[in-house]
């Protein structure tokens, strides 16, 4: 999730919902990590299901995060 473009919606989310920057601060944990496993040179099994996981999770956050913010939007 691009955090460096301005955005209103997403900035009074952050202001005014613990779940909404729960959800914000989840993604980059999980954008922390995946980024580690895809630098390793030889993966192990285990670190390669943990890369579709936290993938997998990612990705259904961000869907969380967007319709967050097209709820807001929406209801503006």
């Amino acid at each position: 999730m691009d955090m460096s473009t301005a955005d209103p919606v997403r900035d009074e989310l952050l202001r005014t919902s613990q779940q909404f920057r729960d959800l914000v601060n989840q993604h980059a944990e999980h954008e922390k990590r995946l980024s580690e496993l895809q630098h390793l040179s030889f993966p192990s099994d285990e670190e390669q299901n943990e890369e579709t996981v936290l993938k997998r999770q990612k990705l259904a956050i961000k869907d969380e995060i967007y319709a967050m913010m097209h709820h807001a939007q929406a209801g503006h």
